[in-house]
């Protein structure tokens, strides 16, 4: 079973997509650390939990495509579990970031964000593969830097399904976020990224 892990880990190219989200941090972190202006310091962190999400949901890929789903009943579990781990980790370095600096909206909007976000980008490594798992969390992001410039020039976009745009413990933004990742969850663990083999030969 160990080795069955470590092969499924290395698979999906896990060290990379950890450095990755590692490197993500640190240029937010620095980031930060600079003047911005209004507009800026509230769409920046957005940014960065769109990249860490499409970091996560890229790592979906399979380099065996479809004929790895006749593998055996452990392959869900694993494709769970490691989904689960690289967002937790994304989570875990976004939070890390925030100490220190003055992160718009705080922790708890960033880690929202980014589990929504990271459950689209799972839908999508379902339906289009994990190579273009990233279309899904740019696209709701620019829905997002949208809505949070509403809040500057309105009417604002307040529907809880556009949750970038809610304070950081608003009930309902986190609500939509939540049941998002847990679809997302869900789709990858049964059915996984939908990649094809590259060619033999």
């Amino acid at each position: 079973m160990t080795r069955l892990v470590h092969l499924h880990l290395a698979s999906r190219r896990v060290p990379a997509a950890l450095a990755a989200l590692a490197g993500c941090a640190i240029v937010l972190w620095a980031a930060l650390h600079r003047h911005w202006d209004a507009y800026g310091a509230l769409q920046l962190p957005l940014l960065f939990e769109t990249a860490c999400a499409s970091v996560v949901a890229i790592a979906t890929a399979s380099p065996f495509g479809d004929p790895e789903r006749v593998t055996g009943h452990r392959l869900p579990w694993l494709r769970m579990a490691t989904a689960v781990t690289l967002t937790i980790a994304a989570a875990a370095v976004l939070a890390a970031t925030g100490i220190g600096t003055d992160l718009a909206g705080g922790t708890t909007t960033a880690v929202r964000n980014l589990a929504g976000l990271t459950g689209l980008g799972l839908l999508c490594a379902a339906l289009l593969g994990g190579a273009l798992a990233w279309i899904a969390p740019v696209a709701y992001a620019l829905l997002g830097v949208y809505a949070l410039y509403t809040q500057w020039h309105g009417p604002a976009l307040t529907s809880p399904c556009i949750w970038p745009g809610r304070p950081g413990d608003d009930l309902g933004g986190a609500l939509c976020s939540g049941i998002v990742l847990c679809a997302g969850l869900v789709a990858i663990a049964i059915r996984g990224a939908r990649d094809t083999p590259p060619p033999a030969g």
